[in-house]
């Protein structure tokens, strides 16, 4: 292997997501080893900034692919550009993120390879990956080879250290032809929705989540005139507020169980487990939530958890380090309450 590492830049609007630099990270350490160079692939519009803040994080040299058709991600476009700028590659890294995951079994395909995903570790053995993801919910870690070439690999975010950007480096920058026009893209990008603010669920630090036990309070009392399913809403989304001023003070991102989210009381955006988003906080506070497997196989790899429920068996308890037996709504306030002194909010 020549140790030509590659690694995807992911990026919104020109601004490269946190978890981009965590692979650029990676890809630096597995080039130094090897004894090769980083190659970032940066692709969109007005994407000059992310291409230099490449070079700052780690990377040699700078593909980029800067057209108006690449304006908003669209998977046919961006996947054919990668796919033909990563020809050269031995090792092709893409962040786990929604697009990262779409374009790593895209390029696969073009480049006629296999892809590893998600994984949570990375070693060497004779010049050869061997990566390690987790299998079975979360329960297994897997060691798994693939023996095509490029070798493609989507690093789970946070799993890796993100580098400290040293602006005294340089590399090389060089613009790639894009070679594609409007009428050749069969999709269209009609417009965007602007979501609910807030910390992001992936990049978070800290993460304070709600179940289905956040509806459990039968002190709460609907307005008239409700039905048994709108007042258990009503009554969630009163938990849910608990949460999410706990959330606000410690600068945390708000979560949730399937189980919550699939009852109404919040969006899916912030659904954490094996349907929604996989994350690893440093931090995560599991308030009125069981623990089923599947939520599990979302946020087992947080650094630290805290599991507040009432139910002593609940299975959230057994991977927790820290839990408290009693009532999310009488934890919740005094809890608040103590991190606002303690932090003088």
């Amino acid at each position: 292997m020549s140790g030509n590492v590659y690694v995807y830049i992911d990026q919104f609007k020109g601004q490269p997501l946190p978890t981009s630099w965590e692979a650029v990270g990676e890809a630096r350490a597995l080039a130094d080893q090897l004894g090769g160079s980083v190659t970032a692939l940066v692709a969109g519009q007005h994407v000059s900034e992310a291409a230099q803040q490449a070079i700052h994080y780690g990377a040699d040299r700078v593909l980029v692919a800067d057209s108006p058709v690449l304006a908003d991600y669209r998977a046919e476009p961006y996947a054919t550009v990668v796919a033909n700028m990563a020809r050269e590659a031995d090792i092709l890294l893409f962040p786990t993120t929604t697009r990262g995951r779409e374009l790593a079994a895209m390029c696969a395909i073009d480049l006629n390879t296999g892809a590893i995903t998600d994984v949570t570790a990375i070693e060497l053995q004779d010049g050869q990956i061997t990566a390690t993801k987790p299998v079975y919910a979360g329960k297994l870690l897997s060691k798994v080879v693939c023996n095509a070439r490029p070798q493609i690999v989507t690093l789970r975010s946070r799993a890796f250290p993100k580098p400290e950007a040293d602006a005294s480096r340089s590399g090389e920058i060089v613009p790639v032809e894009v070679g594609l026009s409007e009428d050749e893209i069969a999709t269209k990008v009609t417009g965007y929705a602007e979501a609910e603010g807030g910390v992001s669920l992936t990049d978070a630090g800290i993460i304070v989540s709600g179940g289905r036990g956040v509806s459990n309070n039968p002190k709460l009392t609907p307005p008239d005139g409700m039905d048994e399913k709108e007042a258990e809403i009503w009554r969630a989304r009163q938990g849910f507020k608990l949460v999410g001023e706990l959330a606000e003070v410690l600068g945390a991102a708000v979560g949730a169980s399937r189980a919550a989210v699939d009852a109404g009381y919040i969006p899916y955006a912030h659904q954490v487990g094996q349907t929604g988003k996989v994350v690893s906080p440093n931090l995560y506070i599991a308030c009125g939530i069981s623990g089923a497997i599947q939520h599990q196989a979302g946020m087992r790899t947080s650094k630290v958890i805290v599991a507040i429920n009432k139910d002593p068996d609940a299975p959230i308890f057994k991977l927790a380090r820290f839990g408290v037996v009693a009532d999310l709504y009488d934890i919740l306030p005094p809890l608040t309450q103590a991190f606002k002194e303690r932090l003088g909010k």
